[in-house]
């Protein structure tokens, strides 16, 4: 069977409806429609449409996947997608009835991203090399992912509009196109306001002229060139574990909270929309936890 017009209209629609209707954002978009067409190639085996599919038909493909060793993270992950977009079939009125409605995602154990210690932090800081043309940003570029704890995606995306720096905020703009104020560190804006003196020997490419951050030929920043920056710093640091910029994001959190940070105030500072999002940040270590209860329990008070 061929995919007929039909079904590449809706292809098209769902492409328009993650971009417009869900502001989603590239990668997130090639995501989704690389789950689409997993569900399409497997329909093109079985001979049946988008709208003919039934609940049985998706639990074996599900089955066939994991006949194939793909990991139950990755199931869930095109599980997901596939549920996205019969979700967008019904709306769209295409189907009467959800086929993915009672389609189970595998059960997978709560994977938590690394996170750094504060001196594993002012360790791969102070490896900086600020005599170089790319010092002073990078550290400026660091300090701004721990200070207010952003997505690698926000961090590129900066620009001097979006600078309160004598007020201490930043405007962030997030998943779905989401504006949000962040709290920036007097560190952060010390760092920040050396790197402009920096900045202003740079030939800017046109179009850039209001990016913050910026490579040595003018024009902005990649996701590919933080992670190799902080990959770079982290090595020269001697701190062996698997840093990301996430792994900045998630420090962040993890110190706001053990420090007593609410965690509904958390929630507004990474900019989830859900509270269950930002609970994966209560992983305290035990010795904390103890500390802690044995501090403020009432039980434990001593007279």
């Amino acid at each position: 069977m061929e995919i007929n017009k039909d079904i590449q209209d809706r292809i098209k629609d769902y492409h328009t409806f993650l971009q417009l209707e869900r502001s989603l954002s590239v990668n997130s978009i090639e995501a989704y429609m690389d789950d689409l067409n997993k569900l399409l190639n497997y329909l093109l085996a079985t001979g049946k449409t988008p709208e003919e599919t039934e609940l049985e038909d998706l639990q074996t493909m599900v089955a066939g996947l994991r006949e194939i060793g793909i990991c139950p993270r990755s199931q869930a992950r095109i599980i997901s997608g596939i549920k996205s977009f019969y979700r967008f079939l019904l709306l769209e009125k295409h189907i009467k009835k959800d086929p993915t409605e009672l389609l189970e995602s595998p059960k997978i154990g709560l994977k938590l991203p690394e996170y750094l210690t504060l001196d594993e932090i002012n360790n791969i800081v102070g490896s900086i090399d600020l005599s170089l043309p790319e010092g002073q940003r990078n550290r400026a570029i660091l300090e701004t992912l721990y200070s207010c704890g952003l997505r690698v995606s926000e961090l590129i995306n900066i620009r001097f509009q979006d600078l309160f720096l004598d007020e201490g905020f930043i405007k962030v703009t997030g998943k779905g196109r989401k504006q949000r104020l962040v709290p920036i560190s007097p560190v952060a804006i010390k760092e920040i306001n050396l790197y402009l003196l920096d900045r202003c020997h740079i030939n800017i490419k046109k179009g850039c002229e209001d990016v913050l951050f910026l490579n040595r030929r003018g024009s902005a920043l990649t996701r590919v060139m933080i992670f190799y920056i902080i990959k770079q710093h982290t090595e020269l640091a001697g701190v062996h574990k698997t840093v990301s910029p996430h792994t900045f994001r998630h420090s962040f959190a993890t110190h706001l909270l053990e420090g007593g940070a609410n965690l509904r105030a958390i929630q507004q500072m990474l900019g989830h929309e859900a509270i269950t999002t930002t609970e994966i940040y209560t992983h305290l270590d035990r010795n904390f936890l103890q500390s802690e209860i044995l501090e403020h329990h009432p039980r434990n008070s001593r007279k």
